[in-house]
């Protein structure tokens, strides 16, 4: 069963080759501690503005199989508009240490150890988080919003709804017939992760999280469907979560939309504000808890 699942759901596990620096943006190597005693590898991009202006910090999560490179356009789309930055590799990819089977709850797990990394060490950065997160990221993402209510703010690119919806594709793709083999597996999963499917699902636990969220989603995505985004809009709270399907995009180059990164950086900037003295933050912050 071992040996089934990890052909259906193998990876090439790849550092990245290319860093901010390679655009001229400085960065800083850190090592974030994550849950089973592992690590993770990421940059610290601070913002460019006088240190008593810390703004707004973004954490940015890529999706399965891609490491902390994939954010580069997120990078530098993002940067020069006044936020603080930790982008990262998740669990089992890039430079981050394994942890048997990668996973959206794993995947969870490392946005929220990034959460504490800022707290910690970083507190005057951490009065406003946001985070960024991409296909499996962008549900991992959700429900790191639902559980953890310091995270005032989501944006996802191509989130899933449902792990097991992803799971029954790549199914499909590997010609794995879902019964009974692919039933098994995810069965099997479900005990040796100790989880439950339907518990940590985005679709699932989206009317929990505070904070609020923009879901976009290309309309001619083939790896996670556009239905996958208008549950979770159905899911969510009306008044919290919007939803934005990018017109002939796919799965990977919603970024590509002449109105993606004014999208992104109105949403951002609408739900808290880039460059603000820490007292400006902190008001900001209070209005997004008491709304």
């Amino acid at each position: 069963m071992d040996i089934t699942i990890k052909r259906v759901y193998s990876y090439s596990r790849k550092p990245h080759e290319i860093t901010p620096e390679d655009f001229g943006i400085p960065y800083e190597e850190v090592h974030i501690p994550t849950a089973n005693n592992r690590q993770l590898y990421g940059w610290w991009i601070p913002a460019n503005c006088e240190s008593s202006r810390p703004g707004a910090t973004l954490i940015l999560a890529h999706g399965w199989g891609r490491n902390v490179e994939r954010m580069l356009p997120y990078v530098r789309n993002l940067h020069p508009k006044g936020y603080n930055l930790l982008a990262f590799d998740l669990r089992g990819h890039g430079s981050s240490d394994r942890d048997a089977y990668p996973n959206m709850l794993k995947f969870s797990e490392d946005i929220r150890a990034a959460v504490d990394y800022l707290v910690t060490l970083a507190p005057e950065y951490s009065v406003c988080i946001g985070v960024l997160g991409l296909s499996v990221g962008g549900g991992a993402a959700i429900h790191a919003a639902a559980v953890d209510e310091r995270i005032r703010v989501a944006v996802t690119v191509g989130a899933i709804a449902h792990p097991v919806d992803v799971m029954r594709t790549e199914f499909t793709k590997r010609h794995v017939p879902y019964y009974p083999v692919g039933w098994l597996m995810l069965n099997y999963l479900q005990i040796r992760m100790g989880v439950n499917f339907d518990r940590i699902a985005p679709v699932s636990v989206i009317p929990r999280a505070q904070a609020k969220i923009l879901l976009i989603h290309g309309d001619r995505d083939m790896v996670v469907p556009v239905g996958e985004a208008r549950r979770l809009l159905s899911a969510g709270a009306s008044d919290a979560v919007h939803l934005w399907i990018v017109p002939d995009k796919g799965h990977s180059d919603c970024n590509e939309h002449p109105g993606f990164w004014e999208r992104v950086g109105s949403f951002f900037q609408d739900s808290f504000p880039a460059n603000s003295s820490s007292g400006e933050v902190r008001q900001a912050a209070t209005k997004l808890l008491d709304e």
